[in-house]
């Protein structure tokens, strides 16, 4: 088979995975920067050419598509959907999960377990906003946040009105959050592949930090899951409509409960936490689904 990779790192621990996976199971497997693919959109026979050449035909593509370059990376994709090529994850599903809000709306629809949260525009509704959530300490969160920055924790209702009031005021579009305190800075993660966990790690933040990121100095290792926890791992997956992503959950009273669903998961910290073959799985998952115009949307969404 065929394999383009849309990456913009190709010596990123994820894609040289990737590669070398694919290339094990005796694929061809192209790394291609998506910022420098560029689309035929007039034409009646959609192509994408890169480099000032038309690029050849895969049978699959894998996005690794930043959230900073969500737009025009989703594009890209959608391209080579019209084209008919297999995309691991479709473009639509990319683009509901990078929308914080609308992913946990969705999610909510499902009946999946999540913490209390609240969205609101204007300042007059901040008290009745914190205490909608259950009040002080809560999380206070970025929408366009990434990697654990633009999330923060007040500890008090004032606290949380000062913060809500300041981002207000520079026009950010905020979340606000239950905390669970009972996670103890500890969440999970879990790399859903074709509907199925094919491994899950516990990172626990560094002390003193609530927020578990790998990025911000905190630490993993293996986990085993309950039922429960694999079953609102796959839902949260399927509610995106997305093949490969990784699911977050925080251990909570009352059952698992999901923080974020990431389309373009890392594999550096979960293979290593796991000693897992994480890459191997999602190429098998290529190998089992790939098929001309087998995408659900088909470029169309």
């Amino acid at each position: 088979m065929k394999i383009a990779i849309l990456s913009r790192e190709p010596k990123s621990y994820s894609t040289r995975r990737l590669v070398a996976a694919g290339r094990a199971k005796g694929h061809e497997v192209d790394v291609i920067d998506t910022l420098h693919c560029y689309m035929d959109i007039t034409s009646s026979r959609p192509t994408v050419r890169y480099h000032g050449e038309e690029l050849p035909r895969y049978d699959a593509i894998i996005p690794r598509i930043g959230a900073s370059i969500t737009f025009y990376g989703t594009a890209v994709a959608r391209q080579f959907e019209m084209m008919g090529t297999f995309n691991v994850n479709e473009s639509v599903a990319i683009s509901r999960s990078r929308d914080k809000l609308r992913s946990l709306q969705l999610l909510s629809r499902k009946g999946i377990g999540l913490p209390r949260t609240g969205f609101a525009s204007k300042s007059d509704n901040i008290k009745d906003l914190i205490k909608n959530v259950g009040g002080a300490p809560l999380v206070i969160k970025l929408l366009e946040g990434t990697q654990g920055i633009g999330v923060v924790l007040a500890d008090t209702a004032k606290a949380a009105e000062s913060i809500i009031e300041a981002f207000m005021d520079l026009k950010a579009n905020i979340l606000v959050q239950e905390f669970i305190k009972e996670a103890g800075g500890a969440d999970i993660r879990c790399l859903v592949v074709g509907n199925r966990v094919v491994a899950a790690m516990k990172r626990q933040g560094a002390e003193g930090e609530f927020r578990s990121n790998l990025h911000r100095g905190g630490s993993a290792e293996i986990v085993k899951l309950s039922k429960e926890e694999r079953e609102t791992a796959v839902n949260a997956a399927k509610a995106m409509g997305l093949n490969v992503c990784g699911v977050d959950l925080l251990r909570s009273q009352s059952g698992p409960m999901v923080m974020e669903v990431n389309s373009s998961p890392g594999l550096e910290g979960i293979e290593s936490a796991t000693n897992l073959d994480v890459a191997a799985k999602i190429i098998e998952f290529i190998e089992k689904n790939a098929k001309q115009n087998s995408n659900r949307t088909r470029g169309k969404g």
